[in-house]
């Protein structure tokens, strides 16, 4: 039997446990979240999603390496491992920091003793004309998945001669995300297509980094980014370097000096901004939309509030990588059990473990912490195994390990056929339009 809200909202009344709302199920509320688990407080996790995307991951999803769902995990499988966690699909529009409520776009109320903003960054196209029309971005489930989609709908139409001989992709962003799309697509092209493209040139398929500074990856050691530029040369990936993008067009990008390079697709790789809901919720932010936090990771000038992860801003700024993440969403959780001791609050001292990026098989970097670096085989090995164990469930980490066997392993690489996107069905009027949901922006 259906339970209304009214009944549910009065069952949890009765319970006189402090709640904890966090808001965002990704490395940082999750993190917060179970690290509640065995506090006296009951725990309400909510996001937009149903779901947890592994985020590092995406750019496999994005090209045909993995199912979407071996980098999901269901939220709401989090429960059955935390007695005192709650679910709640939906998205915060409004704090009322007075009465302590977290407004929904529902219209429901969730009243908090402590709030924890955990909910991520989406991306930011700087302005750029024609960017957020034309270009494709991966910061969710469903833009990695349409990227797949129309990279695998080119494809289709190129071996079948309906369309252009040649594809081309143009990347733009030389950080970690943009660096590990191109050697995939690279890898993808010259080992997986192969096979199941026997048709189509692999001349014909190009890829191209456009990228405004003069160096890759710049968060990494001066020897990484020359590694990972010789890297992405050697396998084919043309390296626009010092070159910003001034307008995306529907058929390529303009650079800032004018030039024109073409693009059957562009992927966006750079830039991160707040979700537009977040200039609603009344908090101080930065002038790209974050929260602005003091050491302790409470947002400042409000009572009880806390904030982990991308969307978190410190005057000491982190990167916006996965450990600064957890250690915040665990630091904010903490901070909370203090106060409900009674103790005042402790500042953030984050541990640099370190962090690495992949170029393809065999290919990667590493930077550790004490500045040890490494490159090549031993570093692409850890990175492997490094993503493998912090997946959430073991389904997911026995379903992406296999994965990764028959993709990298040396005697089956270059036989695998990569996971197929949702070409576009044939009607029986002979035409491929597209049906009327796969044209709308994916968020």
């Amino acid at each position: 039997m259906a339970v209304d809200r009214t009944t549910l909202e009065n069952t949890m009344s009765e319970d006189t446990r402090p709640h904890v709302v966090i808001v965002g199920g990704g490395f940082a509320g999750i993190a917060a979240m179970r690290e509640l688990a065995d506090a006296p407080v009951r725990v309400t996790l909510v996001d937009r999603h149903v779901y947890n995307m592994f985020q590092p991951l995406m750019y496999q999803v994005a090209t045909g390496g993995l199912n979407a769902g071996d980098v999901t995990y269901f939220l709401r499988s989090l429960r059955a491992k935390q007695a005192n966690a709650d679910f709640r699909h939906g998205l915060l529009t409004g704090i009322d920091t007075e009465h302590r409520v977290a407004e929904m776009s529902d219209g429901e109320h969730l009243h908090y003793d402590w709030l924890i903003l955990a909910n991520g960054v989406n991306t930011s196209y700087f302005g750029t004309p024609g960017a957020y029309e034309y270009a494709y971005s991966m910061y969710s489930r469903s833009q990695a998945l349409r990227i797949r989609d129309e990279l695998f709908t080119r494809l289709e139409q190129a071996a079948a001669k309906q369309g252009p001989d040649e594809i081309r992709v143009v990347i733009v962003g030389g950080g970690a995300t943009g660096v590990e799309m191109a050697g995939a697509l690279a890898e993808l092209r010259d080992q997986a297509l192969v096979g199941a493209y026997p048709e189509i040139e692999r001349g014909n398929i190009s890829i191209t980094l456009v990228h405004r500074s003069g160096e890759l990856l710049k968060p990494f050691a001066p020897r990484l980014r020359r590694y990972a530029a010789k890297i992405l040369r050697k396998r084919g990936v043309t390296l626009r370097l010092n070159t910003g993008v001034a307008e995306v067009k529907p058929d390529g990008v303009v650079t800032a000096s004018g030039e024109f390079i073409p693009a059957s697709q562009v992927i966006w790789a750079t830039g991160v901004a707040a979700h537009k809901e977040v200039s609603g919720w009344g908090l101080p932010q930065t002038h790209g939309g974050r929260i602005q936090v003091n050491d302790d990771l409470s947002v400042k000038g409000v009572e009880r509030i806390f904030s982990a992860g991308d969307i978190a801003a410190q005057d000491d700024a982190l990167a916006q990588l996965a450990q600064p993440a957890l250690q915040g969403g665990k630091h904010a959780a903490r901070q909370i059990v203090r106060q409900l001791e009674g103790k005042p609050t402790e500042h953030l001292r984050y541990f640099d473990k370190g962090t690495m990026a992949t170029i393809g098989t065999n290919a990667a970097v590493a930077q550790l912490r004490g500045g040890i670096t490494m490159v090549g085989p031993v570093a692409w090995l850890a990175w492997v195994g490094v993503h493998i164990a912090s997946l959430l469930g073991n389904g997911n980490r026995l379903s992406t390990l296999s994965h990764f066997f028959v993709r990298y392993l040396w005697f089956m690489r270059k036989r695998s056929i990569p996971i197929v996107g949702d070409v576009r069905p044939v009607r029986p009027n002979g035409d491929r339009e597209p049906e009327p949901w796969q044209m709308q922006k994916a968020e």
